[in-house]
């Protein structure tokens, strides 16, 4: 194991966060915040210098590193990112228990959206800001962003970083080099990213009304007053298919038009990010032909018609009252935050019609498109996994027939198929390992009310509930169904709960095998 060149990498990954704290800051001193607020940064800033300094002096005999090296530290840098990243929550006490705040801050990077805090209206801006910011600085990956600086070498070392922490099958790259890549992914994301910031800003995004009925007409006057920041608050969110609300009841207070077009982003940065290069090169026509992203806008089509059915049919007893716009809205919405696994929400969909939640519990597996900001399991291994079935089924029938099946153009190898089957078979095991461990907890049977746009009613926490938080965290989507659902949050869990819950995350994010690898003894062997 080459540890210095690791402790190298990290050092400076430890450094950039540093770096990424000064924006959280910034807002705390805008926002002429109590000194506690800017200390717990200042405090995090000074250490996570210090130590990636440190870190750098060693000089490695091999800055090259072998592919279990790549993985490991992927893993290892999103444990200290965490790690560090809960510290300004618990100094600025707004989230005092360390537990809790790494929970937050994993949900954040994780771009998953679940949180432990129950009143958003307690929390200072700096932390609002720095719970959105790391959404989009998770989205894309901060080991991406590094590979942007850091020297690209002949031996894949890059690639293996890469693939390590991208999301979906299989990894590659756009142009020839590596570094190159890079920046083209990360302009692709900042430059879609800013539209959307423009376009918040340039319409209606609160609803003033309905925010004074319910908060009164100072809030809603304050909300109003800072347009801005919670246009890039739910702009970070888009764009890192995260999902953290920054006021009471997530999106339910964003105007039709704000909805519309977060739905429309969601969409858009749920889609491969190398479909946007081949758009910027003058090959559009190219895009037409991918298999996954024509699978991808089918499930959202058909998810998007069957829920809105349910609902203007009113299939099923439940509370609200919807217009047909309203009906569409939200069904468009709730699809577009939870195939991306983003998890804003703009009402209750914890009491739909059975048809619509099982649609959404179906889509939350699924996730979008690889190579995009999304979780899930992704549409690419979906349509793989199918193929492969379908060729496995010709085999038992016809021992002689060959396989020819494709996948974008390109024939689909037994190796893909089986690492994909693999992928899908561990993400069950873990899936039902943490159902299986939440079951312990205390919280289990106890009774909670849920205040809504759907009214005031009970909800007892029982499997379906723990059943919803593993998925919603190893698919990182962020809201689940009843005790945890959209208008509740995970606070009532214990600390052993949480804790499983944040290693879930973390494992859904990087997609389980970095952190097998990290945590296996082999790993760590001389050899």
């Amino acid at each position: 194991m080459n540890f210095k060149a690791l402790g190298k990498i990290l050092g400076k990954i430890m450094i950039l966060e540093g770096a990424l704290m000064l924006a959280p800051l910034l807002v705390s001193i805008i926002y002429n915040e109590p000194l506690r607020y800017k200390l717990s940064y200042v405090f995090p800033i000074l250490a996570l210098a210090i130590i990636g300094f440190l870190l750098q002096l060693p000089k490695p005999k091999r800055a090259s590193l072998y592919q279990k090296e790549g993985f490991a530290l992927v893993a290892m840098v999103w444990l200290v990112i965490t790690l560090f990243g809960a510290i300004p929550f618990v100094i600025s006490k707004d989230i005092p228990n360390y537990i809790d705040a790494w929970f937050e801050i994993m949900s954040g990077f994780t771009t998953t959206g679940s949180s432990i805090i129950s009143d958003i209206t307690a929390v200072s801006h700096s932390t609002l800001f720095w719970r959105s910011f790391s959404h989009w600085i998770g989205g894309m990956g901060i080991l991406v962003f590094v590979l942007i600086f850091i020297p690209e070498s002949n031996d894949g070392s890059s690639m293996h970083l890469l693939r390590a922490e991208s999301p979906g099958p299989q990894v590659g790259k756009i142009v020839s080099k590596m570094k190159v890549t890079t920046r083209i992914l990360y302009l692709i994301y900042l430059g879609m990213t800013a539209l959307q910031i423009i376009i918040m800003c340039c319409g209606p995004l609160i609803d003033y009304n309905a925010v004074s009925d319910a908060l009164g007409s100072e809030v809603a006057d304050a909300y109003q007053k800072n347009k801005v920041f919670y246009a890039l608050l739910s702009s970070f969110g888009c764009a890192g298919t995260g999902g953290f609300g920054f006021i009471p009841n997530s999106i339910q207070y964003f105007t039709p038009f704000a909805q519309y077009v977060m739905a429309i982003f969601l969409i858009l940065f749920g889609c491969n990010f190398s479909l946007y290069y081949l758009i910027l090169i003058g090959k559009a026509k190219q895009i037409f032909k991918s298999e996954e992203l024509k699978s991808y806008f089918l499930i959202v089509g058909v998810a998007v018609t069957l829920i809105f059915i349910s609902l203007v049919g009113k299939l099923g007893a439940f509370p609200q009252t919807y217009t047909t716009e309203e009906a569409f809205r939200h069904s468009l919405f709730q699809v577009a935050s939870l195939i991306t696994t983003a998890g804003y929400s703009t009402t209750d969909f914890n009491v739909w019609p059975m048809l619509a939640r099982t649609m959404l519990i179906v889509i939350m597996f699924i996730g979008a498109m690889a190579g995009s900001t999304a979780g899930g399991m992704k549409m690419s291994r979906i349509v793989i996994a199918a193929k492969g079935a379908y060729i496995n089924v010709r085999k038992l029938i016809n021992p002689r027939y060959v396989p020819k099946a494709k996948f974008e153009g390109k024939t689909l190898e037994e190796k893909t198929i089986s690492d994909v089957f693999t992928f899908i078979t561990l993400y069950f095991f873990i899936f039902l390992a943490a159902i299986f461990l939440l079951s312990f907890d205390p919280v289990n049977g106890s009774v909670i009310q849920i205040v809504s746009d759907a009214g005031s009613y009970d909800v007892t926490h029982g499997f379906f509930s723990n059943f919803s938080a593993a998925l919603t965290c190893i698919s990182n989507v962020g809201p689940a169904f009843e005790a945890v659902g959209p208008y509740a949050s995970f606070a009532g869990y214990s600390a052993f709960s949480k804790i499983v819950l944040t290693l879930t995350m973390m494992l859904g994010r990087l997609e389980i095998l970095p952190v097998f690898i990290l945590f296996n003894p082999r790993t760590w062997k001389r050899t």
